[in-house]
């Protein structure tokens, strides 16, 4: 992520999502809702086979969550506790795609929505159009999303254009807070 670069601290909460949901607890959780059909030979949660069987059935999305999000956000606010003690970094960004729906818009000084049409998304992913829609019914409306927002970046484009509107947020929040913003920015 560009901000990292720009010397914040980015954490990720699809990363540790993925490795919170490899542990054997959590695993035998998620085993318990979506059934042994979502392992691997060796074990392992795969995850698109999850995503699979949990997004055409809303309690298993809810049952999957609730396993899932603690754990997730007690990690985000280990981080976050971690990262405000160290004196080097300028920021703490917070990539958290359902930031809202986990109500913590309240620990952000700033929240930067990235926008991207279906076609872009598409290119960049392998799902099919009915697999992003069937992840985004269970979340806020991206226009909700959009609406909360302090800033937009339009990711539609090539990569420099993205660099630059990271560029000019990053030097508004700097700016904004003397140098070190006390939270984070999603």
């Amino acid at each position: 992520m560009e901000f990292g670069k720009l010397g914040c601290a980015v954490i990720h909460a699809d990363r540790i999502a993925h490795q919170i949901l490899q542990r054997p607890d959590v695993r035998q959780k998620v085993v318990q809702v979506a059934g042994k059909a979502i392992l691997e030979p060796d074990g392992r949660i795969d995850r698109s086979r999850v995503a699979a069987i949990v997004f055409d059935d809303p309690r298993k999305v809810a049952a999957i969550n609730e396993i899932i999000h603690p754990l997730v956000l007690s990690e985000v606010e280990r981080l976050m506790r971690y990262y405000q003690d160290t004196t080097d970094v300028a920021a703490i960004v917070l990539d958290i795609p359902l930031l809202l729906e986990v109500g913590w818009t309240d620990r952000c000084d700033r929240l930067v929505f990235v926008a991207c049409d279906m076609a872009a998304r598409l290119a960049r992913t392998t799902l099919t159009v009915e697999q992003i829609l069937a992840r985004e019914y269970f979340q806020i409306s991206l226009d909700k999303k959009a609406a909360a927002a302090d800033n937009r970046i339009e990711n539609n484009s090539d990569f420099s254009t993205l660099v630059r509107q990271t560029a000019a947020i990053f030097s508004s929040v700097m700016k904004n807070h003397g140098g070190l913003p006390s939270e984070g920015l999603p």
